[in-house]
């Protein structure tokens, strides 16, 4: 029996969500002196490095970007490294993922930052499933969508048309 998907966002609806989010960025880090996207490695990254470029264009904020590389299938035991050694003193950091689910991952992918002098840390995701186990609530969220844990989303940042299922 074949696998149904249900399509949750197209190609102009996750835009639509990235420039929203970007101007909500740009309103509450208006007095930064800039922003860093830190998006978790895979499409987390992916959706951090569309937010950046958009924030650029739209703002006159310094805007930098980094990966947060980690095993989100062994987050526990897995080390968490970041791409970039970049100073993080007055500026804002967003840490990107492109769903949340538990907020396991998103709340390992803080270690590194936890050991660094931040001035302001915020949460961005693309959709957020709300089944909530760690203390990590997004706050930037493009989606909200409430399933059951069986239920799987699929984004697809990559393609000519991104996209994001529900299977």
């Amino acid at each position: 029996m074949a696998e149904t998907k249900t399509l949750v966002l197209n190609h102009k609806q996750i835009e639509q969500k990235i420039t929203r989010i970007a101007y909500e960025i740009y309103e509450r880090n208006l007095s930064e002196e800039g922003v860093v996207f830190a998006g978790i490695a895979g499409m987390g990254y992916r959706l951090a490095k569309m937010l950046s470029d958009k924030l650029k264009e739209i703002s006159p904020l310094p805007v930098e970007l980094m990966e947060v590389k980690l095993d989100k299938n062994a987050v526990v035991q897995g080390e968490v490294t970041l791409s970039a050694d970049l100073n993080l003193g007055n500026k804002s950091l967003i840490l990107v993922d492109d769903v949340q689910n538990t907020g396991k991952t998103l709340a390992y992918a803080l270690k590194p930052f936890l050991e660094m002098p931040l001035k302001k840390m915020e949460i961005a995701v693309l959709v957020n499933r709300s089944h909530k186990l760690f203390p990590v609530t997004p706050d930037y969220t493009g989606f909200e969508l409430s399933t059951t844990l069986n239920e799987h989303i699929e984004v697809d940042l990559e393609s000519a048309q991104n996209t994001v299922h529900l299977h």
